[in-house]
């Protein structure tokens, strides 16, 4: 007989009854009734109840055992009463009468309860993320993230994507983010960069001939944490092929999205059929108030600047001439909502900063509320032919200047389809924001900056880089959003050496910092490189989604948390002066705050 295990814990049935079986695991539980001690077994397979009898060392022995020590049990496999079966275990038939316990490790007193739904702090379960990976959601949410990640290689591996791995400390990359930096020991002075993501070396690949790579790789970005960001690190898809248009690249990721969350979602759920849609980027903030619409939500917000300019309402009349807008958000049904409903949704728009949400409620005769009042009659007319109302609808506006405006409409959109219950449930619906601006224009300092990614062709190639107004330019550029997340951006790459020295000079920057900074892929470009693009959606976020959390540390195994630490391995940590003085490195640590008091 094995030393640990005959079976795992999910393994015994009532086909078993009679053997001599030998189980290992934690103890998940213990039961005390009159004399009988009844244990849950449990292993990383499932839980096996363990009978000890009355009298005996067994019993004192494993009395004195906490939850979750490790044990050993030997004993007859019986098959349980009728009235005793428990049919929500797979193994509920039988039990195993313990003839000998050995006791692995014993488990001191714990920081928190492995067993049980209760909700601890999040420091708490990072802080002793080893018994957090104990409980079941955990255990459930990791194991789908292995399988995540490979149906991921399968489907791109059919597809005749070859996995390559791409160098770890590299050089730094303008990808949006502060780069993590290593210092050199044998160059002093000098440092790596964790990638920020594998951009360079993967258009490498290209030009060395490889037409379809992919990994899933680690990326590395010092920035702030979010809900459906970690710090630190995170995981991507990470594909690139050759010869491809971007309908290419659309075409080899809609099956590998589909496909996974056609696979990994429960029965009933939808999921976007055929090809995705296509949203230019003016569009979704048009008709959505964001870049990364979720289309779950069927309310659009549309522009009735025209409806206010020289009205009678003062208010959104002196915005629209002053070149602001006014948008307005449908909400079917909300007028038969009593006038609560509309107060409550004002003094929530109080809270994001705003000065308050208008409303207009529609009845057969007309618009009534404050707006309506003093908004002429063909003008409420016109309202509700643009936003398509009929009576018992009403609609709120967010008026103002530029993305500000734009962003909040987004947000009252959010609000008002949720306080309607309009959001689509059970549904995974999936969408291309398209045609993203090439350029952009920085508020602080003026100056022109890419808006996206450096490395994406410009639409219109040389010619529109030579011609045209840098700010009207498109680019091939993309990114893929779900139910309002964005899970990836991508490319259609810049691999002319002359198409890219002019963007970046209209970015300004000169030939010689692109040289400095870019001067491998550049030169490679030089020797013959073929068009290519990809993407990269982000591994842990498409997991989040599957496993129904609203929170991305919920699906990595050992994050980090907001702030950036590692609380079970103390990371980040001082390091000795010794090892400094290796690295040629002196610290210049910020001077702490000098706080006074007054008597």
């Amino acid at each position: 007989m094995h030393q640990y295990r005959t079976h795992t814990c999910n393994a015994l049935r009532v086909e078993d009854a009679g053997k001599t079986a030998r189980l290992s695991g934690w103890i998940h539980s213990k039961r005390d009734h009159g004399g009988l001690l009844f244990i849950d077994l449990r292993d990383h397979y499932g839980i096996t109840q363990i009978v000890i009898p009355a009298g005996g060392e067994i019993l004192a022995q494993a009395e004195r055992l906490r939850v979750e020590s490790v044990i050993t049990v030997t004993g007859e496999v019986v098959e349980r009463e009728a009235g005793q079966r428990n049919e929500h275990l797979p193994t509920g038939d039988i039990e195993l009468r313990a003839q000998e316990i050995t006791v692995q490790s014993s488990a001191e007193v714990l920081p928190f309860q492995v067993v049980g739904q209760e909700n601890y702090p999040e420091d708490l379960r990072l802080k002793y993320r080893y018994l957090d990976l104990r409980r079941e959601k955990m255990q459930r949410n990791i194991l789908l993230r292995s399988r995540v990640i490979a149906s991921m290689r399968r489907r791109m591996q059919e597809q005749g994507f070859v996995e390559f791995q791409t160098p770890i400390l590299t050089a730094s990359s303008p990808e949006g983010a502060r780069d993590f930096l290593v210092p050199a020991r044998l160059h002093p002075g000098k440092f790596y960069a964790l990638p920020q993501a594998p951009q360079q070396f993967k258009q490498l690949a290209m030009v060395a001939g490889f037409e379809r790579y992919f990994q899933i790789a680690p990326c590395f970005r010092d920035e702030a944490s979010r809900a459906d960001r970690s710090p630190g690190e995170f995981y991507q898809l990470d594909f690139e092929m050759s010869f491809a248009t971007q309908e290419d690249v659309f075409g080899v990721l809609e099956p590998v999205l589909a496909g996974l969350f056609e696979e990994f979602t429960p029965e009933g759920w939808k999921i976007t059929e055929g090809a995705f849609p296509r949203i230019p980027y003016a569009d979704a903030l048009r008709d959505y108030g964001s870049d990364k619409p979720d289309l779950r939500n069927p309310l659009i917000i549309r522009d009735v600047t025209e409806v206010f300019d020289g009205s009678g309402f003062g208010l959104f009349a002196k915005i629209a001439a002053s070149g602001g807008s006014v948008k307005a958000i449908p909400a079917p049904s909300a007028g038969e909502k009593p006038r609560t409903f509309f107060d409550k949704l004002n003094n929530w728009s109080r809270e994001q900063g705003a000065g308050g949400l208008g409303y207009v409620v529609f009845e057969e005769e007309g618009g009534k509320g404050p707006i309506a009042k003093n908004l002429e009659a063909d003008r409420l007319e016109r309202l509700r032919e643009i936003c398509g109302l009929k009576a018992g609808d009403a609609v709120f506006f967010a008026a103002g200047k530029g993305d500000e405006v734009t962003k909040f409409a987004g947000v009252v959109r959010t609000k008002i389809a949720t306080e309607l219950d309009l959001i689509e449930k059970n549904a995974f619906r999936f969408c291309w924001v398209v045609d993203f601006p090439m350029f952009e224009r920085n508020e602080e300092t003026g100056q022109i900056d890419f808006s996206h990614n450096p490395f994406s062709m410009p639409q219109g190639g040389l010619e529109a880089l030579e011609n045209q107004d840098p700010l009207t330019i498109k680019a091939y550029q993309y990114d893929i959003v779900c139910n309002g997340v964005e899970l990836s951006s991508g490319a259609i790459r810049n691999h002319r050496p002359d198409i890219m020295l002019k963007a970046f000079a209209i970015a300004g920057y000169g030939p010689e910092v692109v040289e400095e900074r870019f001067g491998g892929m550049l030169n490679a470009f030089r020797y013959g490189a073929p068009p290519h693009g990809g993407a990269a959606p982000g591994v842990d976020r498409i997991v989040m989604l599957l496993a129904d959390e609203p929170n991305i540390r919920e699906v990595i195994l050992f994050p980090l948390n907001q702030s950036g630490e590692d609380l079970m391995m103390e990371a980040p940590a001082p390091v000795e002066p010794a090892r400094l003085k290796e690295l040629s490195l002196k610290l210049d640590l910020p001077k702490p705050k000098v706080t006074t008091s007054h008597s």
